[in-house]
C-alpha cells in the first residue's frame, strides 16, 4: 500500500487558513487579539 503524500509546509498554511476563514469563531478570537495589542501600542487619552 503507498504511502500518502506528505504535505508541504505552504499547503498546511494555505489549509489552515481556509479552515480559519470558515470559522467565525476563531475570525472574533483573531480580532481581539489585534485590538487589543492596537490598545497597548496606542498611548491612553490620545484620541485619533
Amino acid at each position: 500500500m503507498r504511502r500518502p503524500r506528505k504535505k508541504s509546509f505552504a499547503d498546511l498554511v494555505k489549509e489552515n487558513k481556509k479552515q480559519l476563514l470558515l470559522d467565525q469563531d476563531a475570525i472574533d478570537a483573531i480580532e481581539e487579539r489585534i485590538d487589543a495589542r492596537l490598545e497597548i501600542k496606542r498611548p491612553m487619552g490620545k484620541a485619533e
